[in-house]
């Protein structure tokens, strides 16, 4: 499985409670679920510890095995991240489709891991990549890549269908930037309907980069509690629907590749990431305890 790959002609360098280490925790009236302000005032969802079924026995040959999977709580960003957010760290913005409010594009997994550790020293957090190795560190409370099963867990968001609004395809437009309905270019955040956690853009605008190296065949023996994938690779997994995709590439369970971990020139303008990191210990580990 790979997206399909399109090189940029040109290529360029309410209530507010404490929680820690500087985030804030506000009520959030569309989601289920507590969404988080960070110390650098971007929002994230606190994601519950769960079970979950990873994979589709209908979907590509490397989606199958469908295998129960143990996910520890962890805050995820409910958008992608945007091109000023990107440059408030003085990192050179890379994306082909300027604009503040758009996602962040065309940008290689190194930097993207390299902007995790920034934004992570930024808020006195401990950052999780050696910059020298770029293993991530899982125990550090810092910024980091998703890995690929926290990312079809949020994805899901409590789903087995398709997509996370269901199996309706006339319903994606709704909730997706994607071939159909893009107009051949990334669209601002957050403007499409949210998942039933409150996460935007899970299935379309850009493809997201995970922390994993990416197996076709590693489903087959993946551990059943947080699986942080093979441990070496040379490609690494991208996740999610982009603008350019078609409306299968943007199921929950999809699975694509890239090969452009260091070199920005050959990145693709329809691959961008968002950040997770571990929960804090006030997070609950159970789903929606509050129910």
């Amino acid at each position: 499985m790979r997206i399909k790959r399109v090189i940029a002609a040109i290529c360029l360098p309410a209530l507010v409670i404490v929680v820690n280490h500087g985030c804030r925790r506000t009520e959030d009236t569309g989601s289920k679920l507590d969404v988080i302000t960070t110390q650098s005032g971007l929002e994230m969802v606190a994601i519950p510890g769960g079970w979950f079924e990873m994979g589709s026995a209908t979907g590509g040959a490397d989606e199958s095995p469908v295998h129960e999977v143990w996910i520890s709580p962890f805050l995820m960003d409910r958008h992608e991240v945007v091109q000023e957010q990107f440059k408030k760290f003085q990192m050179p913005d890379p994306s082909h489709f300027k604009n503040p409010q758009k996602p962040l594009d065309q940008i290689n997994w190194t930097d993207a891991t390299m902007y995790c550790n920034e934004r992570s020293l930024a808020e006195g957090l401990d950052p999780c990549y050696d910059e020298e190795t770029w293993d991530c560190n899982f125990a550090a409370n810092g910024y980091r890549l998703p890995t690929e099963a926290e990312w079809e867990y949020a994805c899901r968001a409590g789903t087995n269908s398709k997509y996370s609004f269901g199996n309706s395809l006339s319903k994606l437009k709704a909730h997706a930037w994607f071939a159909d309905n893009s107009s051949k270019t990334t669209q601002p955040v957050g403007q499409k309907q949210p998942n039933p956690w409150g996460l935007y853009d899970m299935h379309g605008n850009v493809s997201e980069w995970c922390n994993d190296f990416y197996a076709e065949d590693y489903y087959k023996q993946s551990p059943n509690r947080d699986p942080k994938g093979p441990p070496k690779g040379r490609e690494r997994v991208l996740r999610g629907g982009a603008w350019n995709s078609s409306a299968d590439s943007c199921r929950s369970t999809y699975r694509a590749s890239d090969p452009s971990i260091n070199d920005t020139c050959l990145a693709d303008d329809a691959i961008g990431f968002r950040c997770v990191r571990s929960a804090p210990a006030n997070i609950s580990s159970e789903p929606n305890a509050d129910e």
